[in-house]
């Protein structure tokens, strides 16, 4: 049976962005992760080691967010690899990285990228 894992808002601070500002200052982003797996074990047996781990796929976001890079494009791209590479069989993976109130010269909650994998 496959289940829906979501992992929602993730806060970090980050140092990603062009500018100068961005790069010493650094700024807050937040991560959504979401995917599908293959649960049936787990509903039966109640059991971590049946599971999969979502402590694991928020130490790898983190890892990922402490990286600097110039595009939150690049750092969703290196979350989704990280987490395909230590996790192969999901499906319908979905990172979604949001970068809070970005310096684009106006009033803006936030500016987002979201990857499907």
């Amino acid at each position: 049976m496959l289940a829906r894992i979501e992992l929602e808002q993730m806060e970090f601070h980050a140092f990603h962005g062009v500018y100068p500002e961005e790069k010493a200052h650094g700024g807050k982003f937040s991560v959504d992760v979401s995917f599908d797996y293959d649960a049936s074990n787990a509903i039966e047996s109640d059991a971590l080691q049946d599971a999969l781990d979502y402590s694991i796929v928020f130490d790898l976001v983190k890892s990922e967010m402490a990286i600097p890079s110039d595009l939150i494009e690049h750092v969703a791209g290196r979350i989704v690899r990280s987490i395909r590479t230590r996790f192969p069989s999901l499906s319908n993976l979905n990172v979604r990285l949001c970068k809070l109130n970005p310096p684009v010269g106006g009033n803006l909650k936030g500016i987002c990228v979201e990857l499907k994998a």
